[in-house]
């Protein structure tokens, strides 16, 4: 798909970006990041951090940081298209490499969809190196070798890779709920995610680069390269030699220089917001960051789909601690037997617990709404306060008009943020759904903000997305009847499935 109108986003987003995050990542990107440096020093043993709660800061903190990237981008996404939104940021990492910069990237196996000669001739590149986690489905894999996969290594299959992290110069960092995929930057031109990421600098930067390289050197995390041209029936044979790799890489090229689908002027735009920003870095957020991530395979069970994992026990213990107030944005929610027992301890407490998901009308998963429809009556009769989000949220209605993304119709809009905040004074920003898979499955991964000024702008942003015109009070509203009965029907298929442990 892609971007339209782009000269006026360019122009919007220029004029409505708030100054702060231009700061943020402006001053990141002052080569050879000695301005950055000087902050970092001012604030020693601290993280900076700025919250990217529009889809449009999102894509320009990026853009921004591959463009001026000095030394290297270590890459790590769940999900990652082949639409304009991934095209275009595989040839920004092409052009860092072409420049000098070491491009590390791992993608999850599952839902990867680039071509593989496409991969193959990005990888040929002496400055990019693509590693494929737990390729079991989709990257070399042919349609007899996965069907052998399922049957025989089941859990297997389903352990993914769910951290989404973007690292330049171990120094400046991304992470949070957004893959690369249009629908994660507003612009989709028919469904739409409202996300949060958070953008690092300083002493947490240093954590997840180590994190990072726990997954780069893994057993589970494969070279591009591996995963084609093995003898027999269960690898795929596909080459691609030095000519076809280099006109690959010039197509790409070829696509982010047409207006048509990347206006040139962004690219000027990249290079000249920076340097005018700096006199705003004050603005950044600074204080203690704790970057939370599984470890590469998430836990040792073997036989069964449970097991929990670092970043399990880390939320819990959140939660566990919280004495008055819980705010949660999940986009969805099936406790397992475990989390409602620590929800029930932390209403026994007397702990308000509020929680912002999608409804039925929003969700772009059924399967897993299917999981919290079958609870959501013994989650209200504890006393959990649940809003279920709409999907035309005036929140978002209002975001992308500001940033310039806004068509006539308005997409549909699904919740995707995954943030926790406790007591008005920690927040979490990360990858971790409230549901059975991040608690045991995909290894996930997050920062834990120990502000309490920025704890509180968080949940006033979540609190908004929980006012009438965002969200149904799933007690009194009754929101799945916003839906037509052919879509209930099939919820109700997926409702006598058991597929709790999966969702």
């Amino acid at each position: 798909m892609r971007i339209k109108h782009l000269k006026h986003w360019l122009s919007v987003v220029l004029l409505s970006l708030p100054l702060s995050v231009a700061a943020s990542v402006g001053a990141a990107i002052d080569a050879p990041f000695s301005f950055i440096d000087d902050q970092i020093t001012a604030h020693q043993g601290q993280s900076g951090i700025y919250v990217l709660d529009s889809g449009a800061e999102a894509l320009m903190a990026r853009a921004w940081l591959a463009d001026h990237a000095q030394h290297s981008i270590d890459v790590q996404y769940f999900i990652w298209s082949t639409d304009n939104i991934g095209i275009l940021a595989a040839e920004a990492l092409l052009r860092a490499a072409k420049r000098g910069v070491q491009v590390n990237v791992i993608v999850d196996d599952l839902l990867i969809d680039a071509e593989d000669k496409t991969l193959i001739a990005l990888s040929q590149h002496p400055n990019i190196n693509i590693r494929i986690y737990n390729p079991k489905s989709s990257v070399g894999v042919p349609l007899q070798k996965r069907v052998l996969n399922i049957a025989t290594d089941f859990r297997g299959v389903n352990q993914r890779m769910h951290n989404k992290t973007f690292i330049v110069d171990g120094k400046v960092a991304i992470t949070g709920g957004r893959n690369m995929a249009a629908e994660y930057y507003d612009y989709h031109q028919e469904f739409n995610f409202r996300d949060r990421d958070a953008l690092l600098l300083g002493e947490v930067v240093t954590t997840m680069q180590f994190s990072f390289r726990e997954f780069w050197e893994s057993e589970l995390s494969v070279p591009v390269a591996q995963r084609y041209n093995g003898l027999g029936l269960m690898k795929k044979r596909v080459q691609v030699d030095e000519n076809e790799a280099v006109a690959i890489q010039q197509r790409l090229h070829d696509y982010a220089k047409s207006p048509a689908n990347f206006a040139t002027e962004v690219h000027t735009a990249i290079n000249e917001v920076g340097p005018t920003a700096h006199r705003m870095t004050a603005q950044i957020a600074w204080g203690r960051a704790e970057f939370i991530s599984d470890k590469p395979g998430k836990n040792d069970s073997l036989n069964s789909l449970s097991g929990g994992g670092l970043a399990t026990t880390a939320l819990a213990q959140l939660i566990d601690d919280a004495k008055e107030r819980i705010v949660i944005q999940s986009p969805y929610l099936v406790l397992s037997d475990a989390a409602l027992a620590l929800f029930k301890r932390a209403r026994a407490r007397g702990v308000q617990i509020r929680i912002n998901t999608n409804s039925l009308a929003s969700t772009d998963n059924l399967p897993a709404f299917s999981g919290y429809r079958n609870q959501r009556k013994e989650l209200l009769s504890i006393g959990l306060e649940i809003f279920e989000y709409k999907p035309d949220a005036a929140t978002q209605r209002q975001l992308m008009q500001k940033s310039g993304t806004a068509s006539v119709t308005l997409p549909t809009t699904s919740l995707h943020s995954k943030t926790l905040v406790v007591d008005s004074k920690i927040a979490y920003i990360g990858t971790f759904n409230l549901d059975p898979r991040s608690e045991n499955l995909n290894t996930e991964a997050g920062v834990i903000i120990y502000n309490e000024e920025l704890a509180q702008v968080i949940e006033a942003t979540i609190e908004t997305d929980m006012q009438a015109e965002n969200s149904w009070n799933a007690a009194t509203d009754d929101p799945d009847s916003h839906v037509p009965v052919t879509k209930r029907s099939k919820l109700r298929m997926f409702q006598m499935l058991p597929l709790k442990p999966l969702l």
